[in-house]
């Protein structure tokens, strides 16, 4: 939340009187009730000391008056000019001050409600009215220590009125910035999530996947051991795995970081499943040459690992193959494999979502990606422009 300083020249601002404002809800029903037991009391007034008289000029343009306030609740520049017109009225019908003082409470309410064209009008009438009234024109004139009164009694009322405009103001500022932060927490909160099930998806789901494979092996003598020790290193992984990314989504200490990854490690361990899985390979190129950026490494490596996932799940028999290629301006990582035809993949269970973050995740940094068919081979490019805007953005969006 600002501070207070902060805070009153934001309310100041919208408090600026740019067009004329309506009461609030509350506002215009206590407005209501006063106007109505105004005029009660002056009809109750009347019916008392008339004795059967009819109502004199005075208490006809006092009960007027008094209505006229009560536009204020709808209509603020009707209410102006009515009220305007019943003080004008009552200095020559009356032969006095009549109606000044009404017209110097109304400062009230301009200053809750106007424009600064209202407010012109406003101050320009009471003006005409103080030097009309002061003057010999009319058949009564007003004093000139009666005009400071009623001069002191507008300027109160308009501070006053000021003062309520600013509070309602405040509260309405507060009431944005309050929806404001709840916005951003309930996006804060979106983000966290979708991060945790990004982080699970990408590590977590790979080992579930290397066990799912193995489990359907160990029946086979041969390769029971291997198998065995797969899923022992497998769970490992995960349990490790799933026990930093809870650390993570607490309230972790400040400088802990996302694992970021590293190219040549990730290729190493897919190599390894892969060879578990009955897979050989490959690799051309250097995934450990100094020209990778680190925050195209972190892609790659992910890309890598959600690549060995699919592999592990859809590819037939057969060589899997890693060309990397590092030029001077960027890097091109191309992973082969073969081709399930007719056959139902070795573990069943897909999430759907693979192809997806890792297209995004190169996208994200101005990379190029396709994954597909090419001949009997299953292709994944990725092409990583190499630069300084790579790097930040990735490890940007890792830290986050």
């Amino acid at each position: 939340m600002p501070k207070n300083g902060t805070t009153f020249r934001a309310t100041l601002g919208r408090a600026r009187f740019t067009q004329t404002e309506q009461l609030g809800r509350i506002e215009r029903a206590t407005l209501l009730v006063l106007i109505g037991v105004m005029a009660s009391v002056d009809v109750i007034s009347w019916v008392r000391s008339a004795d059967g008289a009819a109502m004199s000029p005075n208490q006809i343009l006092g009960i007027i008056t008094t209505f006229v306030f009560g536009l204020y609740a709808c209509w603020p520049w009707v209410a102006t000019l009515g009220l305007g017109a019943a003080v004008t009225a009552s200095l020559f019908i009356q032969g006095g001050a009549g109606l000044i003082l009404a017209g110097a409470l109304a400062a009230f309410m301009v200053l809750r409600l106007g424009s600064v064209q209202l407010l012109s009008v406003y101050a320009t009438g009471l003006l005409i009215t103080i030097v009309v009234a002061s003057s010999h024109v009319t058949p009564k004139s007003v004093s000139p220590s009666d005009i400071g009164g009623y001069l002191l009694i507008a300027a109160i009322a308009g501070i006053l009125g000021f003062a309520l405009r600013m509070g309602y103001e405040r509260s309405h500022l507060l009431a944005d910035q309050l929806a404001e932060q709840e916005a951003h927490e309930r996006e804060a909160i979106a983000a966290e999530r979708q991060w945790i099930a990004g982080e699970l998806h990408d590590s977590i789901a790979h080992q579930l996947t290397v066990i799912s494979l193995h489990t359907q092996l160990l029946d086979d003598e041969q390769m029971r051991d291997t198998s065995q020790e797969a899923i022992r290193s497998a769970s490992r992984k995960a349990l490790s795995d799933l026990r930093y990314i809870i650390r993570l989504a607490e309230d972790a200490p400040t400088g802990i970081e996302v694992p970021s990854g590293d190219l040549g490690e990730a290729i190493e361990e897919a190599c390894a499943e892969f060879r578990g899985a009955g897979h050989a390979t490959v690799v051309e190129g250097d995934p450990r040459d100094e020209g990778i950026s680190r925050g195209v490494e972190i892609v790659l490596a992910r890309v890598v690992r959600e690549s060995a996932t699919n592999i592990i799940k859809y590819s037939a028999p057969g060589e899997v193959r890693f060309v990397i290629d590092v030029q001077p301006t960027a890097v091109t990582m191309t992973i082969t494999s073969p081709i399930v035809h007719g056959s139902a993949p070795r573990v069943s269970s897909s999430t759907g979502t693979g192809i997806n973050r890792m297209a995004e995740r190169v996208l994200g940094v101005s990379g190029e990606f396709s994954a597909g068919p090419v001949g009997d081979q299953w292709q994944v490019k990725t092409y990583l422009p190499l630069g300084e805007s790579t790097t930040s953005r990735e490890a940007t969006r890792t830290a986050s």
